[in-house]
C-alpha cells in the first residue's frame, strides 16, 4: 500500500528537519515579554539583550512612538494598495523629502524591507547579458536579488578590491557590470573598502550598488553612513538602507538622483505590486531622523559602549572578528559548540543567540554580539562577567 502524497510530504519535511538537528542547524522562534532594550523580559525573567540591531534605542523613543501612534490615528493602520494604485500618504512623501535632504541626494523612494528593495531593484539596474559582481560575504537579500535579475555573477573575495580588479579586466568590451556589495557587513562587522571601489566603477564604466543598512545612523560624523564615514558622499550617489534598524522603525529606502528614482517607481516588480508600508511606519522613521540629527550624542554613547564591550571580550581571550562596528562578532567556528555556549549565556543572564550557517560560512558559527547606545556601563559589566563564564562554562576561553 503506497504512501499517500500528504504523508509523504510530513515524512519530507521530517526528514530535513532531523537532517538539519543532526548538524545543529535547526532554529525556533522565541518571544520576548517586553519590548526591545537593553534588558527585555524573556521566560519570566529580565536578561541583557545583546542581539538587536536597535542601535541608538530609537524603537522606544517617546518621540518616534508618539508620531506613529498620531499618523496611525489620522491615516489608519495601514496603506490599502501600493503606492501606484491608493497607497501614497503623506507620511511617505515627507519621509522620502526627509531621507533625500539627511542623505544629501535629490530623491528618495521607500520599500516594505531592504529584501524587497535588492530583489527588486538590482534586476531592474542589470540585464540578462550584464555581469554582476558581487562581495562573498554579501547579505542574502543581495544574493537573491542578483540571481533574480538572470545575469551572470561572480563572487569576489570579501574585501578584496584587487579581485575585483582582475574580474573588470577580464570582462567583454561594453559589457554592463553592477558592482555589488553591503556598506557594513552585518555578520563581521567591517566595512567594504568603498573608495577603491568607488575608484573601480568609475575607471571601468561600472555601476555601484551599496547597501548600508547597518550604517545609516551608526556611521560617519553626522550618522548618515558608511558613505559619509568613508568619503565617498560625492562618488556615490545612489544607495540603498534600512529604516528597521538604527531608525527604529521598518522599512527601506533607496537614494539618488531624481531621474534614478523615477525609474525605480516605473520598473521595480515589489515596490509596484506590494502594498505600501503603514503609515505609521513612515511618520515613525521621520521622528527617527530628527532624533538622530538632534540628539548626537545617542551616537556618541553608542561608540563609547561599542568601545567598552569590545575591549573587555578581548581581555576575556574571545577571537574576534576584524570589525569596526557596535558589531562585535565572537568566533567559534563549529555550530553546536556556539549554540552550547549561547545557552550558557543565556543562563547567566544575556541573550544572544547562535548565528550558523546558512546565515554564516561553514565553520564560521558565532556569537553576533551588537551593542546599543541606551546599555549602561554597569549592564555591560555584568554581561561581561556573564560571558566569562560561559565561556569557561565552554572551554572556549
Amino acid at each position: 500500500m503506497g504512501i499517500r502524497k500528504g504523508a509523504w510530504k510530513g515524512l519530507m519535511f521530517q526528514r530535513t528537519l532531523q537532517q538539519m538537528a543532526d548538524q545543529s542547524l535547526t532554529r525556533r522562534l522565541r518571544v520576548l515579554e517586553s519590548a526591545t532594550g537593553p534588558v527585555v523580559q524573556f521566560s519570566n525573567r529580565q536578561v541583557i539583550l545583546l542581539c538587536s540591531n536597535d542601535y541608538l534605542g530609537l524603537a522606544t523613543h517617546h518621540a518616534v512612538i508618539k508620531a506613529a501612534v498620531q499618523a496611525t490615528e489620522q491615516y489608519g493602520s495601514g496603506a490599502g494598495a501600493s503606492r501606484l494604485i491608493c497607497g501614497t500618504l503623506p507620511p511617505h512623501q515627507k519621509l522620502e523629502s526627509f531621507l533625500a535632504e539627511f542623505k544629501g541626494t535629490e530623491s528618495a523612494l521607500l520599500f516594505g524591507s531592504g529584501y524587497l528593495a535588492n530583489l527588486g531593484i538590482i534586476p531592474s539596474l542589470i540585464a540578462r547579458k550584464g555581469l554582476i559582481l558581487l562581495d562573498r560575504l554579501c547579505h542574502a537579500s543581495l544574493i537573491d536579488g542578483c540571481r533574480l535579475s538572470g545575469a551572470d555573477f561572480r563572487v569576489f573575495r570579501h574585501r578584496d578590491s584587487a579581485h575585483v580588479e582582475s574580474l573588470l579586466k577580464r570582462r567583454s568590451p561594453n559589457r554592463p557590470v553592477l558592482i555589488v556589495t553591503d556598506g557594513l557587513f552585518s555578520m563581521d562587522g567591517d566595512l567594504a573598502p568603498l573608495p577603491e571601489l568607488a575608484a573601480l566603477a568609475t575607471r571601468y564604466d561600472a555601476t555601484l550598488y551599496v547597501d548600508d543598512a547597518h550604517g545609516t545612523g551608526v556611521m560617519g560624523p553626522t550618522g548618515r553612513g558608511t558613505i559619509e564615514e568613508l568619503g565617498v558622499e560625492h562618488e556615490i550617489r545612489f544607495h540603498i538602507g534600512t529604516l528597521g534598524k538604527a531608525l527604529g522603525s521598518c522599512g527601506a529606502y533607496a537614494v539618488g538622483p531624481r531621474e534614478m528614482i523615477d525609474y525605480l517607481v516605473n520598473t521595480v516588480r515589489p515596490f509596484i505590486f506590494t502594498t505600501a508600508p503603514p503609515p505609521g511606519t513612515a511618520a515613525a522613521a521621520i521622528a527617527a531622523l530628527d532624533v538622530i540629527q538632534r540628539e548626537p550624542e545617542r551616537r556618541a554613547r553608542l561608540w563609547a559602549n561599542r568601545h567598552h564591550l569590545f575591549h573587555g571580550l578581548e581581555r576575556l581571550g574571545f577571537r574576534m572578528t576584524a570589525t569596526v562596528s557596535p558589531i562585535l562578532p565572537i568566533l567559534i567556528g563549529d555550530a553546536k559548540q556556539t549554540l552550547i555556549f549561547a545557552e550558557q549565556l543565556l543562563m547567566h543572564g544575556v541573550y544572544a543567540p547562535a548565528i550558523r550557517p546558512p546565515t554564516v560560512p561553514g565553520e564560521t558559527s558565532r556569537i553576533r554580539v551588537t551593542v546599543t547606545s541606551e546599555h549602561t556601563i554597569s549592564q555591560l559589566d555584568e554581561a561581561l562577567r556573564a560571558f566569562e563564564l560561559a565561556g569557561r562554562a565552554s572551554n572556549l576561553i
